[in-house]
């Protein structure tokens, strides 16, 4: 990709049911880890790599979410209000107008990251090739994700194409929640709530889904526990920060 994407859908509708009690006066993605709301960690991010316009999506307490965004310029901001909840893909495919004929970034509302030698949008943008890829993840891997005990997303190869997890297989590496996708990909889509999986799923069987290792840290907040485990690893003294 000749250059940086200039639109972006940040994913901020959900529920964020396992983190409750907080998320039942806030949406997941305005809760503070090391004294920053998630969201604006996520738009920081896309603004210091230059992306102009983000969509955000909103449904749960999506008032708040409208309310804290007003008067940000960086990156210029549309809301895509869901009143019912379209899932990961469903809220992509509703934004599509707002998201411009190139392919575009997709970042997960709530996920905290820490670039390694360079950008993590800039690494993702500088692998983007159109011609043999319709979706392009950022792969953390399982072994070193602060806060995770899952098994797992994707197995890589030498090319970067990918393979899901087989049934009782540990994968090396989990999807980061930020990746590039072509708006191809949304063709023939159904109306109403699907997630993103449908897609990586017809990328998979046309050999046009591919990842990225991230080189940096990544932390996840899933419980409240999980944010009292981040909160520390962020913490001055704490696991160092790249």
């Amino acid at each position: 990709m000749s250059r940086m994407p200039s639109h972006a859908m940040v994913l901020a509708a959900g529920k964020g049911l396992r983190l409750r009690p907080l998320t039942l006066s806030r949406p997941k993605p305005l809760v503070e880890v090391a004294g920053q709301t998630m969201l604006d960690g996520v738009l920081d991010r896309l603004a210091e790599a230059g992306v102009a316009e983000a969509v955000v999506n909103a449904h749960h307490l999506g008032h708040m979410i409208e309310g804290h965004l007003q008067g940000r310029t960086a990156p210029r901001i549309h809301i895509s209000r869901e009143d019912t909840l379209l899932e990961t893909g469903g809220g992509v495919r509703k934004a599509l107008p707002l998201l411009g004929e190139r392919p575009f970034f997709v970042v997960n509302g709530d996920v905290i990251w820490r670039d390694g030698k360079s950008p993590a949008l800039q690494r993702l943008a500088e692998a983007w090739d159109e011609r043999v890829m319709d979706a392009l993840l950022l792969l953390q891997s399982t072994a070193s994700a602060v806060g995770y005990e899952g098994s797992g997303d994707f197995v890589m190869d030498q090319l970067g194409r990918l393979r899901r997890r087989k049934e009782g297989e540990v994968s090396p590496f989990l999807f980061a929640g930020l990746q590039i996708l072509s708006p191809a990909l949304f063709a023939n889509t159904p109306e109403g709530p699907f997630s993103l999986n449908l897609l990586y799923d017809r990328a998979l069987a046309a050999r046009r889904l591919y990842g990225l290792r991230h080189d940096g840290t990544w932390y996840h907040v899933g419980t409240p526990d999980d944010l009292e485990r981040v909160e520390a690893a962020l913490a001055p003294g704490g696991e160092p920060v790249f």
